[in-house]
């Protein structure tokens, strides 16, 4: 089960805001609209896809790596492991 399920409200209506922002920079790029401004929009939803990230993270860390750690020692490696490999990706992206 996903850890996150809690706030699975919250990160989709996170998500569906992104989605609409992304329509409106096809829309702008559809309409010439003026670099700088779409440059300002897709900033702007790469910070909100940033901060879900961020969020999911903080979630694995509080749950899945907390859970692993009272489980054995080997479980809590394979989750550092896995949030190391997210954070290497988030950090390249």
């Amino acid at each position: 089960m996903a850890v996150y399920t809690g706030s699975k409200d919250d990160y989709l209506k996170r998500l569906r805001r992104i989605e609409g922002q992304v329509r409106g920079v096809q829309k702008m790029v559809d309409a010439d609209t003026y670099c700088i401004d779409i440059l300002t929009q897709v900033s702007a939803i790469t910070k909100a896809l940033q901060a879900v990230s961020l969020g999911l993270l903080e979630d694995h860390v509080a749950h899945c790596v907390v859970d692993a750690a009272r489980e054995s020692d080997e479980a809590a490696a394979e989750k550092v492991r896995e949030a190391a490999e997210a954070i290497a990706r988030l950090v390249r992206s």
